[in-house]
């Protein structure tokens, strides 16, 4: 497993971030599961009080079973961050071991505590840099939205922890003479605690030093009848004497002596530095909301420091025009001004500009006498800081390169806002400065289509709506590339829809229909500057990446692809999400959008040697091979396993210890796999193509994934013809008729088993015939002929025996069981199934034992042996549930409600048909199964069927 930084959040949300990327955390009510545990990480807990905790007093029958499913789930998602939190169950209850530092509420106590030492020892700049970076952890309220007695009390406790920790910096700041950074902070606080005296005093102090004496004595009156009208009670006497002090300007209300420069001048000037408007903007309306939320003054810091967004996004996604939109919506926010620089961190010629060249022009724009300015760059920058503070301005630093750019240019005042832009993500820009980043997606399918239709008008769209729709299909969302086309087609009059569809259809050529000829329009160029910026070894991962199969690609196969190790591969995959040139969309798996690929690939085609790429994409293709049979041997470990082949040097799959980790990992892989039987037919990978479509093949199954399955072992039988093995051939055909059988279409099911028992038969392969007879069975089964279902069973028993195959035995023993059950003779069928659990017994076949089970319980409940046949189906769904076989869960729970409801214990029969039905939606069951369930419902007269 790798190892990952991980921060928990419960103020202004339950979150887990993974390096920065937000984990998957499931239902509201699994997410308050671990709220409750994050709050109380590192102590036990037990089931009752998790109950009371999630529920309050509206928990529910079943609470005990969901919580045990919400902390099993929660214990898998945890294991993205291994060796960092784990959830132990313990004698009597769970515990979330985590490092106190890793979860926001327990570090801002922390920090709390050691500012308040620090203060102690006389370190009052030290104390204020902890209390301000604790209290900036407070993004929101604690678990908003959990309405439960224990939460409420938990927030309640905290906000009290949290205004003693912003009255004790409030002091400390009013000790060092920064009483004009409190006035940003104080009058919020003040009106959500109108009550309290000392941060009353806090702030009548702070107008006062800041030339606002009438304000001063007003809040004291405002205070005074509210304690009157309220607590019918006067100020206390430390109030009522700063009050006096204030009439009468006491000397010792002055602020200590600082060296700060002073404010800048009333005559100072108000610039309007920014670009026009953007031309046909259009869309991007929830990140214009996001960017009101983040920069409204409102929603300024509490601790003093300068409100800083950063818009972050790919090459021409529309970073500048979003900037530049939000700036002129909300100018009149800053009514001193605004200050803009285009910093040209990626600009296709040229260098970057110079931060301090920038803050001579800003300093201009300020109306400092260019004449007189100080010579060394930090006293240019510290003489804008100077003129900057306590003025209402707006800076636009566009197209930013890097932190070290960005920090000469960032005013000291909190009463100014920063917005950058850049292709970078600026983390030491956030870790040094807080500055907020806004990750600026490509635009979705309705916006792109305004664009265009911006650009070209209605008319010409609705024309040509087909190639409209290819055309937009092609950019991917990208707003330079819409802009890109829609030139050319008003340059060129003969040019229409189609034809330009027709070019941009080719891959490989695709990115030169998007050239315009001008370096800072030409889609091509603007992917260049961010590909040059980077280093050799970066540039070459990104390259390597887009010859993987599939939408993504995780971490695993990504170091197989590379050769690179874990450490270095994750130094470059970050300086490529640094580039905005790769997304990590789920916590450790990556992808880049469709433009980029292609411009990864043709890099890949024209900067790397052939043999170089082919090696590449052996070793991926390797990787998913033998990961995914490794991971296949751990959720069937007595299914007949395939002959080994070498492994590609570098190649470095996989290790599977756990069913959970197995299942966990085809979970996540299993769309990039699929997508790996094509590439691989199609590059000629035959060996692969057909050991791929083998090895996830039983999860597919147990998922109810039988399209997959069809669509993988249709390609799989063209590579295993072209390897003209016969045995390879007939196990494609059996699982094509699995699949067929599974979804009704019984006439091909049987058409694909006749062609697997012929190929069987004249190979001589008596294991490929035995499995091949049992494949017919459950066809037959399926379709209602018993007796023939219980011939090709039989028959399968005594093939399977032949060869000596234990495990193929027993499944065949429980099919003729269930055969036997069908036919009346239940009896029998006990037998079979005794039969069949002492082979799987001794193997330790956990699937064989799950469908043994539930034939027995079956045949239990015909022979009226009720309460047997349920202890028997609870065998099963438990193993099914192990084991992740949804269809074969779904089938148990509808056995045992039919036990359930012969014992007259109705309402646990209507739950088990609830539960059955549910997953028999979610894996796109057939009809007959649903309807089945649904009529099984109305006969219990229960609540209505979703």
């Amino acid at each position: 497993m790798v190892r990952v930084a991980a921060e928990f959040r419960v103020l202004g949300g339950v979150e887990v971030r993974v390096d920065g990327a937000r984990l998957e955390l499931g239902p509201v009510r699994q997410q308050r599961v671990l709220a409750a545990l994050l709050l109380d990480a590192n102590t036990l807990v037990t089931p009752d009080q998790l109950v009371d905790r999630v529920w309050g007093e509206r928990a529910p029958q079943r609470a005990r079973q969901t919580l045990y499913s919400y902390l099993s789930r929660l214990r898998h998602a945890l294991r993205a961050v291994t060796g960092e939190a784990w959830i132990e169950r313990r004698p009597g209850g769970y515990e979330l071991t985590v490092a106190p530092s890793a979860v926001d509420l327990h570090r801002f106590r922390a920090d709390t505590a050691r500012a308040r030492a620090v203060v102690r020892e006389g370190d009052e700049d030290e104390a204020a840099r902890l209390f301000t970076e604790s209290l900036a952890l407070w993004r929101g309220d604690v678990c908003p939205g959990i309405d439960t007695p224990w939460f409420n009390a938990q927030r309640e406790a905290a906000h009290t922890e949290r205004l003693a920790a912003f009255l004790d910096w409030g002091d400390l700041q009013l000790r060092r003479g920064l009483h004009a950074e409190l006035l940003t902070a104080l009058p919020a606080h003040a009106a959500g605690h109108p009550l309290d005296e000392r941060l009353a005093a806090q702030l009548m102090l702070a107008l006062y030093r800041g030339g606002r004496p009438a304000d001063a004595l007003n809040h004291y009156q405002v205070v005074r009848r509210r304690l009157a009208e309220e607590l019918g009670i006067d100020p206390a006497t430390p109030l009522r004497e700063l009050y006096q002090q204030i009439l009468i300007s006491d000397p010792r209300l002055a602020p200590p002596e600082r060296d700060d420069p002073d404010p800048a001048p009333a005559d100072a000037v108000h610039p309007r530095q920014l670009p026009a408007l953007p031309p046909l903007f259009v869309g991007r309306g929830s990140e214009l909301a996001r960017l009101d939320k983040l920069m409204g003054p409102q929603h300024r810091p509490d601790n003093g420091s300068v409100l800083t967004t950063a818009i972050c996004g790919t090459g021409g996604v529309g970073k500048t025009w979003l900037a530049l939109r939000w700036a002129h919506d909300q100018s009149e926010q800053f009514p001193d001004g605004q200050l803009y620089a285009d910093l040209r961190g990626f600009a296709p010629t040229g260098e970057p500009a110079d931060p301090y060249a920038v803050v001579r022009g800003f300093l201009e724009a300020l109306g400092a006498d260019p004449a007189n300015l100080p010579s060394a760059p930090q006293s240019q920058a510290a003489l804008y800081r100077s003129l900057t503070a306590g003025r209402r301005l707006l800076v636009v630093l566009d197209n930013a390169r890097d932190t070290d750019q960005v920090v000469p240019l960032l005013p000291g005042s909190p009463t100014c806002a920063v917005l950058i832009t850049s292709r970078h993500r600026l983390p030491g820009l956030a870790a040094s400065h807080g500055a907020v980043q806004l990750i600026l997606e490509t635009l979705d399918g309705t916006e792109a289509h305004d664009l265009l239709a911006r650009r070209l008008g209605a008319d010409m769209l609705a024309a040509e709506p087909v190639a409209a729709t290819e055309l937009l299909h092609h950019c991917a969302g990208l707003p330079l590339a819409i802009s890109v086309l829609a030139a050319r087609i008003t340059t060129d009059p003969v040019l229409s829809l189609a034809a330009l569809a027709a070019e941009l259809r080719d891959t490989a050529t695709r990115l030169d229909a998007l050239e315009t000829g001008e370096e800072t329009s030409d889609v091509r160029a603007v992917f260049a500057s961010s590909y040059l910026a980077l280093d050799a070894d970066s540039a070459r991962v990104f390259r390597q990446l887009a010859q993987a199969p599939g939408a993504d690609i995780g971490l695993g196969a990504a170091v197989s692809l590379t050769t690179l190790p874990l450490a270095g591969l994750r130094k470059r995959l970050r300086s490529l999400q640094a580039h905005h040139l790769l997304q990590e969309h789920v916590p450790g798996r990556f992808t880049y959008h469709d433009l980029l690929r292609a411009y990864a690939l043709e890099l890949a085609e024209t900067a790397a040697p052939a043999v170089e790429a082919g090696a590449a994409l052996t070793r991926v293709l390797d990787h998913y091979a033998h990961s995914a049979h490794a991971a296949d041997r751990v959720l069937l470990p007595h299914r007949d396993p395939l002959p080994p082949v070498p492994v590609s040097d570098g190649t470095q799959p996989e290790v599977f210890t756990t069913h959970e980790q197995a299942m966990a990992w085809f979970a996540g892989e299993h769309t990039v796999l699929t997508a790996g039987v094509d590439h691989a037919l199609r590059t000629g990978r035959n060996v692969q193509a057909w050991r791929l479509a083998w090895a996830i093949t039983t999860f597919l199954a147990r998922q109810g994934r039988w399209a997959d399955v069809s669509a993988v072992h249709t390609t799989a039988l063209t590579a295993a013809v072209r390897l003209g093995d016969p045995a390879a051939r007939a196990e494609s055909h059996r699982a094509l008729a699995w699949a067929c059988t599974e979804t009704g279409r019984f006439a091909e099911a049987h058409d694909e088993l006749t062609l697997a028992l012929s190929l069987s038969e004249t190979s001589g392969d008596g294991l490929s015939a035995a499995h091949t007879h049992l494949a017919l069975g459950w066809l037959y089964e399926r379709q209602g002929d018993k007796r023939a279902a219980l011939r090709h069973d039989q028959r399968a028993v005594e093939l399977f025996s032949s060869v000596g195959n234990l495990a193929g035995r027993a499944r065949a023993l429980n099919a003729v069981a269930w055969d036997h059950a069908q036919l009346g003779d239940h009896a029998a069928s006990v037998r079979r199934c005794q039969e069949a659990l002492a082979i799987q017994r001794e193997l330790g076949d956990e699937r064989g034992r799950a469908g043994t089970w539930d034939t027995l319980g079956f045949a239990h409940h015909q022979l009226g042996e009720h309460t047997r046949a349920i202890e028997c189906y609870e065998h099963s769904l438990r193993l099914n549930r192990a084991l992740g076989h949804r269809y074969n869960e779904a089938e148990n729970l509808v056995h045992l409600s039919q036990s359930h409801r012969a014992t007259g214990a109705v309402e646990a029969a209507g739950d088990a048909l609830r539960e059955a039905l549910g997953i028999y939606l979610d894996i796109g069951a057939l009809d007959s199964d649903v309807d089945h369930v649904r009529t099984l419902l109305r006969e219990l007269d229960g609540p209505p069927v979703p």
